[in-house]
């Protein structure tokens, strides 16, 4: 069976990685460029450590900032409606999944105006030009939105989360540079590393994993494992490991599918706001449990990855349960409340089942998914 890989064409990573985001820009040619970010990381003064460098190099921009933390399809429209004003020629993407998924979205319209209702874009689009070049850098550890063919916008009138799956929308280059993430407050950085470990899990054990994608996988576990609490309680070099870790995790997933996990966290998203990586990391272990019979002896591997010893000498049942400990261990240690019962509501379970059955990522699910499964997990987090 033949598989397809699609990378970036550049990405750089480490302290001082933005020292190549002016090189990069005057290579292109690059006229003016647009600023996507959002009003948090305005105030924080975390886009001034990339709009300083422009201004000093009397490199012209414009700025958006009108970006909610699950972005809509009116955040897409105002943002292309801006960067027409504006006359601008490329974007730079500063922020977490909410902002790189806003822009790619905008990008892409603006090359493909045949697209430009935004519904159209869910699931497969059809699009037949490359996105406006997009710089990404992220702010956060978690989504690896900078390396992703996909991107998730809300339909605010359906209340549903629109998953799209676009080759054309890879950003040309990422800057990975650790600094932009120093800022973090220690909830959002331990609910995005959840997020980056939950895709690399999903990743690894996905109907669409091959052995490419399984080295980025388990790679990026074994990182995440190690360096995440250090991550949350502000070590430098362990923010810098996790910056890499979720790159990796992206590099994988991006190229073979996620599964129910996320099926069930776009609606959270959509219907409550619930942050993305909450979502994932609340149910993360319970997925796992229910797809475990599924899975072959890749949670041995997973067990392993997260640092559980002799599991060579564990009984089938011996390392998918200790697997599945780990994995709530590290959700715990980093201050995550795995529950859902201060979020669903119960006349809600019909709508997030539906919800999730319809998602794009359900088809990668290594276990073939029935409603009242999805309904069941929902209920035992209650």
């Amino acid at each position: 069976m033949d598989y397809r890989i699609i990378l970036n064409p550049t990405s750089y990573h480490g302290y001082g990685a933005l020292n190549n985001l002016v090189p990069e820009i005057k290579k292109q040619g690059f006229k003016k460029g647009i600023i996507f970010s959002d009003k948090v990381l305005f105030e924080v003064k975390t886009v001034e450590k990339v709009s300083k460098i422009l201004d000093e190099n009397d490199i012209d921009y414009a700025l958006f900032t009108d970006i909610k933390p699950n972005p809509t399809i009116t955040n897409v429209k105002d943002g292309l409606k801006k960067l027409n004003e504006e006359n601008c020629d490329f974007i730079i993407a500063i922020g977490g999944g909410s902002v790189m998924d806003t822009a790619k979205a905008v990008g892409i319209v603006k090359n493909n105006p045949e697209f430009e209702d935004i519904r159209s874009l869910e699931g497969v689009a059809d699009t037949k030009n490359k996105a406006l070049p997009m710089i990404a850098i992220p702010t956060t550890a978690g989504t690896a939105a900078e390396i992703t063919i996909n991107y998730v916008i809300t339909d605010e009138e359906k209340k549903k989360k629109m998953v799209c799956v676009d080759p054309n929308d890879i950003p040309y280059v990422s800057i990975v540079d650790p600094v932009m993430m120093e800022s973090m407050p220690k909830s959002l950085a331990a609910s995005t590393g959840m997020d980056a470990l939950t895709h690399a899990i999903e990743g690894y054990i996905t109907k669409g994993a091959n052995d490419m994608t399984d080295m980025f996988e388990l790679k990026a576990i074994e990182m995440i494992a190690k360096y995440l609490p250090k991550a949350v309680n502000k070590d430098k070099e362990a923010i810098e490991k996790m910056a890499l870790a979720q790159y990796i995790a992206g590099m994988g997933f991006s190229n073979c599918g996620l599964g129910l996990v996320h099926s069930m966290a776009h609606p959270l998203g959509a219907l409550y706001s619930t942050p993305h990586g909450v979502a994932n990391a609340i149910l993360l272990a319970d997925v796992m449990e229910y797809n475990k019979d599924y899975t072959g002896e890749k949670y041995r591997d997973i067990a392993r990855a997260m640092g559980v010893k002799a599991t060579e000498d564990m009984s089938e049942d011996e390392y998918r349960q200790a697997c599945l400990k780990a994995v709530k261990d590290l959700a715990n240690e980093v201050g995550i409340e795995l529950s859902l019962k201060d979020i669903v509501k119960e006349e809600d379970l019909e709508f997030l089942a539906d919800s999730a059955m319809a998602d794009a990522c359900l088809p990668g699910n290594p276990r073939d998914v029935k409603k009242e499964d999805v309904i069941s997990i929902y209920k035992n987090l209650m």
